[in-house]
Formats: C-alpha cells, structure tokens, sequence
C-alpha cells in the first residue's frame, strides 16, 4: 500500500531507492509494533529449555506464555524488547522491499529477464539482503528478550545500546553476525515465498478486476 501511494504521487514512475527504503522502514515498524507480544513469547518459550530446572517457567503454549508473562510482569511487559524488535524489522524489512524492487528493474531491463525468472532472481536478492540488514538487530533483540536477573536482580544489559557496546566489546563488528548462514536459510526463504506468493495473488487481481 505505502509503495503503490508512493508511485501515484511521483506520477507513476519507479521509486528512487531512498523512497522504497522508506517504505520498508516505515511497514516494518507497524507490523513489528503488532506482533511483538508474538514475538517474546517465541523467544522466552524457546529459550525456557536452556535454563536452568529453577529458572524456567515452563510454558504449556504461546497462550499460556502471554497470560503468565501478563500476570507476573503486567502487560505493557508483552512489549518488553519492543524497541530493537521495531528496529530489526525496519531494517529486515528495507533490505527486503528496497533491494526486491531494484532487483526486478535490473532484471527485467538491463538483463531482459522474463516474468517469472525476474520474481526468482529479485527474491533471491531480497532474502539475503534482508537476513543481511537485519541479524545485527535480531541478535540484540533476542539477547534483551531473553535475558535473565542474577542473584542481585541486576541484568547482563540495561537497554539495547549496553547490549550493543558489550557485544562490540567482547567480540568485535562479526559478533553480531553469528550464525548468518543459519539465519540466511530461515529468513530467505521466507522471504523469496512472500515475493512469489504476493506475485501470483497481484496476477490473480488482475484477472478478476481488483
């Protein structure tokens, strides 16, 4: 919707890359913001099998994992690590949108692709540029999310900057890259589908008058 917006006013012509960016940006706040309560109780019920008998809260389901963290924490918790969530999908999502639209102009016009091997080639892109653009951000993320007290009650971090400059400290620039082939394999297929998916469900439109 924000990118179709955004021909209409630039008369219908292709979107400069700062402007694509900025519709990423802009749909992966929202959609973040929405799903962040989701999102926690993935990470701590994933997380819960790795801590110690004493520590784990033993969550039966996602529902019983918001419930509990609503009961024990109060629910503006459900939002806890809510800022890096917004940030790494902003930046998942501008990866994803800016590089797929430039991908398919340089595949249809410079390399004369047709249809269906501009969608492959242009999702192909868009995944590891969004897997590349957002691990820094989902590891800070989930490093929050999933962080314990200690015996005092005092947390390893404070915030997301103290999460960042730690990590920078103890390992350097490729800490935050841990795991990318992992991560590139969960998130570009991912990806490469709603690409694929988005392309037939417009082709579909199409037919039918929308």
């Amino acid at each position: 919707i924000l990118t179709n917006k955004a021909i209409e006013a630039n008369d219908g012509k292709p979107l400069p890359l700062y402007q694509k960016a900025l519709c990423g940006l802009t749909a992966g706040a929202i959609g973040a913001s929405v799903g962040s309560p989701a999102d926690l109780a993935l990470i701590r019920m994933q997380a819960d099998a790795t801590l110690p008998l004493a520590q784990r809260r033993h969550y039966t389901n996602a529902f019983h994992a918001l419930s509990r963290i609503v009961a024990d924490e109060g629910v503006l918790s459900l939002w806890k690590g809510a800022g890096p969530t917004v940030v790494r999908a902003m930046a998942l999502n501008m990866g994803m949108l800016a590089s797929y639209d430039q991908s398919v102009e340089f595949c249809r016009d410079s390399l004369g692709f047709g249809e269906a091997s501009t969608v492959v080639g242009a999702s192909t892109v868009s995944g590891f540029f969004a897997a590349a653009c957002s691990l820094p951000f989902d590891y800070v993320k989930t490093q929050i999310q999933k962080m314990q007290p200690d015996a005092q009650g005092k947390y390893p971090y404070t915030g997301s900057v103290d999460c960042v400059v730690k990590t920078f400290k103890a390992g350097g620039p490729f800490k935050f890259y841990t795991g990318f082939p992992v991560y590139c394999v969960r998130i570009a297929p991912h990806v490469m589908m709603t690409w694929i998916f988005l392309n037939q469900i417009q082709k579909f439109e199409k037919t039918i008058g929308l």
